[in-house]
């Protein structure tokens, strides 16, 4: 039996979310819901230099500056599509390219996953498609249990608001 070769340079995580597609587009492509389930800060600025508002969702073209919850590293990149309903791409700092497809599955939505141009030495292997593809399952995981829930799993735990939601439903 022949053993099929793994390609280190992508790989694909999915996920079904109970949400319609325009609101899981908005989780992903507007700044300020990034910093609900994602990021402690997601800045976007225009092709022409001026800011995003965190209000609104990203366009193709923009750079993104990233600061994670749990990291002290501020990441940048670039938004490579951004069709405005169902599809997403944006550079990922060394770790490659990620994409967002959103697909209607039921009465919500199925989230495809793809990083890819991942680098292939032994360290990048373990650092990027390793550390990558476990963040991914949790950081989707974390996304469902937002927009579902109103919960985060991460270090931000459960606001205020979304305690007095709770409390009052």
């Amino acid at each position: 039996m022949a053993t099929q070769k793994r390609d280190w340079s992508k790989f694909t995580k999915r996920i079904i979310i109970n949400k319609p597609i325009a609101q899981v587009y908005s989780a992903w492509a507007t700044p300020k819901q990034l910093t609900e389930w994602f990021l402690e800060k997601a800045e976007y600025t225009k092709p022409d230099g001026s800011k995003r508002p965190s209000n609104q969702k990203i366009q193709k073209g923009d750079k993104h500056q990233w600061k994670w919850n749990n990291w002290d590293i501020i990441e940048s990149g670039k938004v490579l599509e951004a069709n405005g309903k169902d599809r997403l791409s944006f550079s990922f700092g060394e770790g490659g390219n990620v994409h967002i497809y959103l697909n209607k599955n039921g009465k919500g939505t199925e989230i495809e996953l793809i990083q890819d141009n991942i680098p292939t030495s032994d360290k990048d292997k373990m650092n990027y498609y390793v550390g990558c593809a476990t963040g991914w399952t949790f950081w989707l995981a974390n996304l469902k249990a937002w927009l579902e829930y109103g919960i985060t799993l991460n270090a931000k735990g459960i606001t205020q608001s979304q305690t007095q939601n709770l409390v009052n439903s």
